[in-house]
């Protein structure tokens, strides 16, 4: 076994390149708060390649229209990115107006109507220039500016844009150059994944181009799932208004272009490639060239009316893109100033602010002006009293691991209206929590039953503006009452049916069976349901329902179950088993059998609720450490979910130094700023929300739970701004590279020797104050009374 010290200073994850940044040391930290416009230290291109997924356009806080390019390489069918932008495509066919934030899967999901502007004639359809040859651009990132809000971009066919959003609508201009035909294309079925259907009406008299497109498909091209995500379920509306008359018109349906034509339909299907190449419709109009055309759009996922009437709100018919834009700006500083900080160089508080800004990008709002809004039903519902959106884009898998504690600490209210709108889901499907919404849609994405540690998580940390005794009683229903799709194999392995799949058999073994469980992996479900029990325990506890938080707590040692203590001839691990009680074989700690992306090593640890009992199968706290100390030298994975809380587990190890020093090492290692600044995909805000709770030197316990596990904060002061709320501060006034280790702590004004704080801190507000040096101090947070407990 590796030194301790060897172990932690060799870490170097495989396939993961340190982004190059310049060196971080601060000047003088400012005396006081930081003033002035913290969006300049947002760079929306960060992530964008590295396998990140962001995407770099015009978008307000949790917005419900994102306008941002969609990249080609040649295949109509396709995008040179997961989220329609990567850096290193510099094609584009469009520019579309839905986005999600960093989905691991190509093509990811939305991607709607996107709009080309071209320059010449149209001379035959778009959707038959099926290799993106003729209806396509290239431009060049000298030519692109991106900031919070606004996006502008000049490609090589000579057409300026500037693209500026408010949360429902939009507003762009086309400069267009003199003497060309100039024509704005609308590819209304060319969603990302494809489409069902699509409509698209011009109207010349009233300089109006509508329509909308019935869509879903979510990671149309996933490998695994069968082709089960080839469904629609949700249709999005648009409206475009313009300042300029149209000199021409026309549609396309197919392979045929229709001059003069005002309307058309027609859908792409899921399929990809040939299957798909050449179908669809949209139109076009053409305008003089003598000034810029501006375009006014907005969306609604429930009517054309409603997307009238989402733009009519939002945006006045003079408008221009500096004021949306300007507008844009004091909004995202609003936002930002959730957390302000003071001290480091502008990298870091680059890094730190662009994090915090994919944070605030979902979840998304659904809900029209009016209240109204698409529902998992697919029908039209109105938002009840108290609710103020209605949310939806829930990676639940990734999220439930940082991103979700973290809009419940800054956006309590948001997170009491998203937590609002999973519920009013769950009972429009049937009273199923799905584990992938998007927009309105069911997904059945991924494994376990994440809705559970999410609302408990929230209502840890004082989240209570939903209707929290039903959520849990709905969540506790389906973690006991079997449903029939958990029988199903329909959607397996990556889109499996049920959501606590094969739910009998899981009760009566006390495990999920890796040959019956119908479902991505038996270890892994294992290890999932035992989180949501959990939570569903903790949270049981807090409402009085001491049955059911004996009952869920017991359920939450199943874990243990799938533990083979003889999996290796050296040690213990998380193991696939069969319902006749066998292992399944050949075992390697490497092998992905059982699991759900990531293997046996990286889920081994996945068990923040039980840390000392997993130590003691393990051989002890000790041997467990040094377990850890090899993990991070041979397979930690920092890329993925599954092990993005491993490195804090030395806290409850008692031995928080090596957190410190592990946290630091993967701050350092893979983050930073610049296109590849993402370790890998931002998973709707999850990797990025988990550099900024590793800026401030702390992190969830658990994700039901509200307790917080310390490390070293980056920068020398901080304020969180709890929305509604009151302010927490961490201070530490040697914050540098070099001061890695805590060397005490001061809560409040005492003397503070344990490795976490209680949720009642956040929830009330606090001042932390932590002393930094560049040695390790062993004896702080180390002893068994200051380590976390599980309980």
């Amino acid at each position: 076994m590796l030194s301790a010290a060897l172990a932690l200073g060799l870490m170097a994850p495989i396939g993961v390149a340190r982004p190059a940044t310049a060196d971080p040391a601060a000047a003088p930290p400012p005396a006081g708060r930081p003033h002035g416009n913290l969006t300049q230290y947002v760079d929306p291109l960060i992530g964008t390649a590295n396998g990140g997924n962001t995407y770099p356009g015009a978008v307000r806080p949790f917005g419900m229209l994102s306008w941002s390019p969609t990249s080609t390489k040649g295949d109509q069918t396709d995008t040179g990115a997961a989220n329609g932008y990567q850096y290193d495509t510099t094609r584009l066919r469009g520019f579309a107006l839905t986005h999600v934030n960093g989905a691991g899967c190509h093509p990811g999901a939305a991607g709607d109507v996107p709009i080309f502007p071209h320059v010449g004639e149209v001379t035959g359809s778009p959707t038959a220039d099926t290799k993106d040859a003729t209806y396509a651009s290239d431009f060049s990132h000298d030519d692109e500016r991106a900031e919070p809000g606004r996006y502008a971009l000049g490609l090589a066919n000579g057409v300026e844009t500037d693209f500026a959003a408010t949360t429902r609508a939009g507003v762009g201009t086309f400069d267009f150059p003199q003497g060309k035909q100039a024509n704005l294309l609308f590819r209304t079925s060319n969603s990302l994944n494809g489409s069902e259907d699509a409509t698209t009406r011009i109207d010349a008299k009233a300089r109006t181009v509508t329509g909308s497109v019935l869509t879903g498909g979510f990671c149309g091209r996933r490998g695994n799932g069968g082709g089960s995500n080839k469904f629609s379920y949700y249709r999005l509306y648009f409206t475009a208004h313009f300042d300029q008359p149209f000199v021409r018109t026309g549609t396309w349906i197919d392979d045929q272009l229709r001059p003069g034509t005002t309307s058309a339909s027609g859908g792409e299907g899921y399929e990809t490639g040939a299957k798909r190449a050449g179908r669809g419709s949209g139109g076009y109009v053409g305008f003089d060239t003598d000034r810029p055309v501006t375009m006014r759009v907005g969306i609604s996922y429930t009517s054309q009316r409603a997307a009238e009437a989402n733009l009519a709100d939002e945006l006045r018919p003079r408008t221009t893109v500096d004021r949306v834009a300007d507008a844009g700006t004091r909004d995202w500083n609003d936002q930002l100033r959730r957390i302000e900080v003071a001290g480091g160089s502008r990298d870091r508080l680059t890094t730190f602010y662009t994090a915090l800004y994919h944070s605030f990008l979902q979840p998304n709002i659904t809900s029209d002006v009016a209240g109204t809004y698409l529902g998992a039903d697919r029908l039209v519902h109105r938002l009840e009293r108290g609710q103020r959106a209605q949310y939806g884009n829930f990676s639940g898998w990734d999220q439930y691991r940082a991103h979700t504690q973290l809009l419940a600490l800054l956006e309590p209210r948001i997170a009491g209206d998203f937590a609002q709108s999973l519920l009013n889901l769950s009972r429009q499907n049937g009273g199923v929590w799905d584990r992938w919404v998007h927009v309105n849609g069911p997904t059945r994405v991924m494994t376990g039953d994440p809705s559970a540690p999410t609302l408990a998580g929230m209502n840890a940390l004082g989240v209570d503006n939903f209707e929290v005794a039903a959520a849990y009683a709905s969540l506790a229903r389906q973690a006991t009452v079997p449903n029939p799709a958990g029988l199903s194999d329909y959607g397996c392995p990556g889109q499996c049916a049920g959501m606590r799949p094969n739910l009998a058999e899981y009760l009566r073994l006390q495990y999920a069976p890796q040959d019956t469980c119908h479902c991505w992996g038996g270890a892994a479900e294992t290890l999932e349901d035992s989180a949501a029990d959990y939570g569903l325990a903790q949270w049981a506890k807090r409402l009085g329902r001491d049955r059911d938080a004996r009952r869920f707590t017991e359920r939450a040692g199943w874990w243990r179950n799938t533990f083979n203590p003889e999996a290796t001839p050296e040690a213990g691990y998380q193991q696939a088993r069969r319902a006749d009680g066998s292992w399944v074989e050949p075992f390697s700690p490497t092998s992905d059998v059982g699991f759900a992306q990531g293997s046996s090593a990286t889920y081994t640890w996945m068990v923040q609720h039980d840390v000392h009992r997993l130590a003691a199968l393990m051989g002890g706290d000790e041997v467990a450490a040094a377990r850890l100390d090899a993990f991070f030298v041979n397979g930690y994975d920092p890329t993925n979910e599954p092990g993005i809380h491993a490195p804090w587990l030395y806290n409850a190890l008692g031995q928080p130094w090596k957190t410190q020093r592990t946290v630091r090492d993967y701050m350092a290692r893979v983050y930073g700023t610049g296109p590849r600044g993402l370790p890998g995909n931002d998973d709707l805000g999850t990797m990025s929300a988990w550099y900024v709770w590793g800026a401030l030197g702390m992190y969830p316990q658990t994700p039901s739970r509200g307790e917080m596990l310390l490390s070293s904060p980056t920068f020398s002061k901080a304020w969180i701004n709890r929305h509604g709320g009151p302010t927490t501060t961490v201070t530490a006034p040697g914050a540098a590279d070099d001061a890695v280790y805590v060397q005490s702590a001061r809560l409040d004004g005492r003397t503070h020797t344990r490795s976490w704080i209680p949720a009642s801190v956040l929830n009330r507000g606090g001042d932390l104050t932590v002393s930094v040096g560049p040695e390790p101090q062993t004896s702080w947070g180390s002893s068994p009374r200051d380590v976390p407990r599980d309980r």
